[in-house]
């Protein structure tokens, strides 16, 4: 069997692996493996498009930290669910799904998003977090511009992700 990554043997090695075969012979495994990447991004993407819509203006009324405490643990059990789920996709066509175009895209908007979400951890939430209001103790109704292209970015990020991991199958 000729591999279009055939270069790289270690991605031979696991699509040959005996888990990239259960994965690929298993009537039940692989749709069951699916829907738990479906599931884990639907939560990690869900959480942080709603996160960044907020910083970006929209509901206004809903204070930034509480949103957060909220968003982001289950945003990060999200990815918890979708990164290990995925690679187990992966190992079913790991030759050809690592030259796809669809999924070269997708693995750059992750560390994209991963990257930003750092980015952004490490610098403009702790100043939002610095410069609490007086008013009950909430991050400060204006976000900072350094935040909402944070924001802006992860969103685009996070798009791109799901787009080039839908577009895989079709590249």
């Amino acid at each position: 069997m000729e591999h279009a990554a055939s270069h790289h043997p270690w991605l031979v090695g696991l699509e040959q692996s005996g888990l990239g075969a259960a994965m690929r012979q298993s009537m039940f495994l692989y749709p069951a493996v699916e829907v738990v990447h479906i599931l884990g991004f639907v939560l990690l993407v869900g959480s942080i498009v709603g996160f960044d819509l907020r910083l970006l203006g929209l509901t206004r009324r809903l204070p930034v930290a509480p949103f957060a405490h909220h968003a982001v643990p289950l945003a990060m059990l999200g990815f918890f669910i979708a990164a290990p789920s995925g690679f187990l996709l992966f190992t079913t066509e790991a030759t050809s799904i690592a030259v796809n175009p669809a999924f070269q895209v997708k693995l750059a908007c992750v560390a994209t998003g991963l990257l930003n979400a750092a980015v952004f951890h490490l610098g403009p939430w702790r100043s939002m977090v610095r410069h609490k209001d007086d008013m009950g103790g909430g991050i400060a109704a204006s976000v900072p511009l350094s935040a909402r292209i944070g924001a802006a970015v992860s969103l685009l990020a996070w798009c791109g992700a799901v787009i080039g991991g839908r577009l895989i199958a079709y590249l």
